[in-house]
C-alpha cells in the first residue's frame, strides 16, 4: 500500500521529534550524572507512550494499516536496540569510561546512530524505488543474520578482532594521553596536546552504530518501505534508549534468550522479504520475470503479532531461567560470558 501523508504533517512531527531529543541533550550537558531507577523509569515510560500516542494519531490521519506498520517497525528496531545495548556495556567496560560520563557517552552513540540510520534509509529507500529485487538480497542477509545471532560462536571474536585492530591504529596514529580528563576528547599534558581515550570509545560506538544500522534497516523495510514510517520508527526507538540502559543494568545479562527472539524475528521478516518479491517478481530467469502468484503477502498484523510473541516468549522464558539458577552470580558470568559483556553496568555516584 502506497503511504500518502501530507507534507506538512510528516514535517511538523520530524521537527518536534528533534527537538526532544536535542532537549534531552541539553539536559545531559547541563547536569552529567546517572538517573535512579525511579528517574529511568519515568522517562523509558514517557518515551514508549510518546510512540504509542504516535501511533494512534498515525491511526486517525492514515489509518489502521499504517499506524500498524509504524508499531510493527518501531518494536523491531526497539527489540534490536536492546540488543545493542550488550555492545555499549562491553564498550564501557572495556575502556573503563569514566561512571558519571556514561550519559553523555550514549547520547552520542544514539546521535550518530540517528545520522547512520537516517543515511541507510535514503539509500534504501532510492535502492527499493529503482531496484525491487533488492529484497531477494535483503531477505537473505536477514536470515543469515538470524543465524548468526542466534549462533554467535566465532562471530562474536572476528568483531572482537576488527574492534581491537582500530583502538590499536587509533592509538599508533593519535597523540593519546593514559587517563580521561573528565568528557574532554582533548587534553593538555605537560603543555603538550593528547587525545585522551574519550575519543577511541567514540569511535567504538560509532563503528557498533554502523553494523548494527546494517543489520536494522533491511529489516524495517520489511514491515514498510515508507522513509517517513523507517525513520520515525527508529527515532522512537532510540528514544529512552539512555535511560533505558541504566534501568535494566544487571537485567541485561540475565535475559540469555534475547538474542533468540531477536533472531526468530529477524528470520521471519527475511523470509517475508523473499516472499514480497517472489510477489513483485522482475528478475527475467524466475517466472519469465513475471510475478509468482503464489507467493504469499505476510499482513502487516501478523508481522505485529510474530514480533509482540517472540520478545514476550523470549523474556519471559529468560527471566525464568535466571530465577531457576542456584546460583546468580555464576549464571551472570555465564550469560556475560555467552554475550561478551561485564557481568554487571556499574552504578555511577549521583551528584
Amino acid at each position: 500500500m502506497e503511504l500518502q501523508l501530507d507534507p506538512v504533517f510528516q514535517t511538523v512531527t520530524l521537527v518536534v521529534l528533534v527537538l526532544i531529543l536535542v532537549a534531552d541533550l541539553l539536559i545531559i550537558l547541563k547536569r552529567p550524572h546517572i538517573p535512579a531507577a525511579k528517574e529511568s523509569t519515568l522517562w523509558v515510560v514517557f518515551y514508549v507512550t510518546l510512540a504509542l500516542i504516535f501511533a494512534g494519531v498515525l491511526w486517525i490521519v492514515a489509518g489502521g494499516e499504517v499506524a500498524g506498520q509504524f508499531v510493527a517497525g518501531w518494536l523491531t528496531e526497539y527489540s534490536l536496540s536492546i540488543d545493542n545495548l550488550f555492545v555499549f556495556v562491553l564498550i564501557m567496560g572495556q575502556f573503563a569510561v569514566p561512571r558519571r560520563y556514561q550519559q553523555e557517552v550514549l547520547m552520542v552513540g544514539i546521535i550518530i546512530a540517528l545520522i547512520l540510520r537516517g543515511a541507510f534509509i535514503l539509500v534504501g529507500a532510492t535502492i527499493i524505488e529503482n531496484f525491487s529485487p533488492i529484497f531477494y538480497l535483503f531477505g537473505a542477509f536477514l536470515v543469515y543474520t538470524a543465524i548468526r545471532q542466534a549462533f554467535p560462536g566465532s562471530e562474536h571474536d572476528g568483531d572482537s578482532q576488527k574492534e581491537n585492530l582500530i583502538v590499536r591504529t587509533l592509538r599508533r596514529a593519535l597523540p593519546m594521553s593514559d587517563a580521561y580528563d573528565g568528557k574532554k576528547i582533548v587534553t593538555r599534558v605537560d603543555g603538550k596536546k593528547l587525545f585522551t581515550p574519550m575519543i577511541i570509545v567514540f569511535v567504538a560506538i560509532g563503528v557498533t552504530d554502523l553494523l548494527f544500522a546494517i543489520d536494522s534497516i533491511p529489516a524495517i523495510f520489511g514491515i514498510t518501505q515508507s522513509p517517513f514510517i523507517v525513520f520515525t520508527a527508529n527515532l522512537f526507538a532510540l528514544m529512552g534508549l539512555r535511560q533505558l540502559y541504566f534501568l535494566l543494568g544487571d537485567l541485561l545479562d540475565r535475559l540469555k534468550y534475547l538474542h533468540y527472539g531477536i533472531a526468530f524475528i529477524l528470520a521471519f521478516i527475511g523470509v517475508k522479504l523473499v516472499f514480497h518479491a517472489m510477489h513483485v517478481n522482475e528478475l527475467p530467469f524466475l517466472n519469465n520475470g513475471e510475478p509468482i502468484e503464489w507467493a504469499p503477502e505476510i499482513s502487516t498484523w501478523v508481522s505485529l503479532a510474530v514480533i509482540i510473541v517472540s520478545m514476550a516468549v523470549a523474556t519471559v522464558a529468560s527471566l525464568i531461567a535466571a530465577r531457576r539458577e542456584p546460583a546468580a552470580v555464576g549464571a551472570q558470568d555465564a550469560v556475560a560470558d555467552e554475550k561478551g559483556t561485564p557481568t554487571t553496568v556499574e552504578h555511577p555516584e549521583r551528584d
